[in-house]
């Protein structure tokens, strides 16, 4: 799978790997800490759940900028990564009596994630210069590492807590993940180096005579009416993937909710142990999904990115309804009688939408954002993350306030209509990253 792929990426792939392992060995129990432990209301959870993800999201503005401009791709990422050692540290060391370190070891976690997360998706993009064609199997293959982490974390977490019945534990292992991340960063310099050289050029033709500086809209000659065109098609697609994000987040909120209180409890199988169940898919689906368009691409039949989007937003408004239906036969009840199967045929319908969405967006950035704002480009598309991700939050609170499948209704509603507004915007948005 990785031939022909630059050796970068398996530094980048294992790195990513292992700070996801910490971030979702957090999510597996963030709602359920705040729950169980700190006996919060269902509003006071969806609030900080919201919020949490949102800052993770909001700040990758700020690192793709230190990227760009101010430290660099490699410096940027340790520093992230320290600030969310640091972060769990705190989270493993309150409690119900102590929720002053809860909450700024969520802080330190958001603001190390944003930065960073925005730029070893930079990295990645920045590794295909040479080789475009396999740009979107790189983020694939990047992809993977994201969920072999997101799939290992729900079950220590799932492990502690059945064996230590402590959440605290957790957040000392999520802490130790960001230890091996910078140690298996570090050891690859050698590779990475290369990747943020690309930042050295950028501005070394930036200082040039003839580099580019963004002129008034009433005089812009062609080449500036792309470099603004370009960055509307983007704001564009940002605006609409909100939507997805909103139903996506879900998974640590809405669903976790009806695995602890509608689902059947089985020995084996937790309230946090369903979100194994996500990247374990990705893990089986992504090989399949890069085996197929590979064999499409060279028939000269392989969708566009912004298509693929499309089927995922398609796809993600099927596995609402399996929602919808699931609490209309009993799940709107909130009595632990649901076969788990419902939510685990949900998590397999949202994986699809996922590796249809996530990656390619991220690729789909890399490919049309200008080079100078490559960085700020690639923030854009979490901060579009963040604000699904509030909203997600939000609209949790509303959660038990009405029968839950009305919830999920609500769900596959603006689903549609992401789905809709993707296909009227087809022609725009393949005008630069098909």
């Amino acid at each position: 799978m990785l031939k022909n792929h630059p050796k970068a990426l398996r530094y980048i792939f294992l790195t990513e790997m292992w700070e996801r392992v910490g971030f979702y060995t957090l999510m597996a129990i963030l709602v359920l800490y705040m729950d169980n432990v700190l006996k919060w209301s269902d509003a006071r959870k969806g609030d900080w759940y919201g919020l949490f993800l949102a800052m993770c999201y909001f700040f990758p503005l700020a690192g793709g900028w230190l990227g760009d401009r101010l430290l660099g791709r490699l410096a940027t990422i340790k520093a992230g990564a320290i600030l969310m050692a640091t972060g769990y540290v705190g989270l493993a060391i309150s409690s119900a009596t102590q929720t002053t370190t809860f909450i700024l070891g969520l802080l330190l976690v958001a603001v190390g994630t944003g930065i960073f997360k925005v730029n070893m998706s930079v990295l990645v993009g920045n590794i295909y210069q040479d080789k475009p064609q396999l740009k979107d199997a790189g983020f694939n293959i990047f992809y993977m590492g994201v969920n072999l982490g997101a799939m290992i974390a729900p079950l220590l977490a799932t492990f502690n807590n059945a064996i230590f019945r402590s959440y605290n534990l957790s957040f000392w292992v999520s802490g130790f993940g960001l230890v091996l991340a910078l140690i298996i960063f570090q050891s690859g310099q050698k590779y990475l180096k290369e990747a943020d050289d690309f930042k050295q050029k950028i501005m070394k033709k930036e200082a040039s005579p003839n580099s580019y500086h963004p002129p008034d809209s009433a005089t812009a000659k062609p080449a500036d009416r792309e470099f603004q065109d370009r960055i509307l098609t983007l704001s564009l697609l940002f605006a609409i993937v909100i939507l997805f994000w909103t139903a996506f987040y879900q998974n640590g909120f809405a669903l976790t909710l009806f695995a602890d209180r509608s689902t059947v409890k089985l020995n084996w199988l937790r309230p946090e142990t369903y979100q194994f169940f996500e990247p374990f898919f990705i893990l089986i689906l992504t090989p399949l999904l890069l085996s197929w368009m590979t064999r499409l691409r060279e028939a000269g039949k392989e969708p566009t990115t912004p298509r693929k989007i499309f089927f995922g937003m398609l796809v993600m408004t099927g596995a609402m309804f399996i929602m919808i239906t699931a609490c209309l036969k009993g799940g709107n009840r909130d009595e632990n009688i649901m076969s788990p199967l419902w939510l685990i045929s949900t998590y397999f319908v949202v994986t699809i939408a996922e590796i249809l969405i996530s990656p390619m967006g991220l690729s789909y950035v890399s490919k049309v954002a200008p080079d100078r704002i490559r960085g700020l480009m690639m923030g854009g598309w979490y901060l579009a993350i963040a604000f699904g991700s509030y909203a997600s939050g939000l609209l949790g609170k509303l959660y038990s306030r009405f029968p839950h499948h009305q919830y999920f209704m609500i769900l596959a509603a603006l689903l549609a209509l992401a789905t809709f507004l993707i296909a009227v915007f087809m022609k725009k948005l393949e005008t630069y990253g098909r």
